[in-house]
């Protein structure tokens, strides 16, 4: 009985120490939004991302991810129009200068390509849960996180009613993280 006590301990103990804290990198990665503005098509980025990801390729589903990037970033290539998103109406930057993700957990899918994460996106001091598959592919050293989830942006008073702008966005990650 102590022999199966030890293996057991030992191989909870080993499992441990392959999972790698990783911290993702702002080059080699991509935080986008996509929202349809007058119908058509128009988004922006984020940098300054910060945070940690404990992943281990062996064991994937008991990864942890506690990411934020700098709102104050955000960048529609109209300086105009990002001065004004950083605006209290809509990100508050002042107030608000982190957008965070944290996960709740990750499970397989059907598709061995991909995981599913389950998390809480926070922003403007709001959090609401999220869930999207995702894939993690190993890149420079690092692991490379994609994936993709919609938000409604009134879910965040990111902005009031509007004709031209749609309530709903979609969020594109792709994070390396080293």
């Amino acid at each position: 009985m102590n022999r199966i006590f030890s293996v057991v301990f030992f191989l909870s103990i080993t499992s441990g120490l392959l999972a790698q804290k990783i911290t993702p990198q702002d080059e080699g990665s991509k935080v986008k939004f996509v929202i349809n503005n007058f119908g058509i098509g128009t988004g922006g980025t984020f940098t300054g991302l910060a945070g940690s990801i404990v992943y281990d390729p062996a064991n994937p589903t008991g990864s942890t991810f506690d990411v934020t990037v700098d709102a104050s970033t955000i960048d529609t290539d109209i300086e105009g129009r990002d001065n004004h998103l950083r605006k209290s109406e809509y990100f508050d930057v002042k107030n608000h200068p982190r957008i965070s993700f944290k996960s709740t957990r990750v499970t397989k899918t059907n598709d061995p390509a991909f995981l599913y994460m389950f998390g809480n996106v926070t922003i403007k001091g709001i959090t609401k849960e999220v869930k999207f598959p995702f894939s993690v592919t190993a890149k420079n050293g690092g692991y490379l996180f994609a994936g993709s989830f919609p938000l409604n942006r009134r879910d965040f008073n990111l902005g009031g009613r509007s004709l031209s702008l749609s309530d709903n966005l979609q969020v594109e990650l792709s994070v390396l993280a080293k």
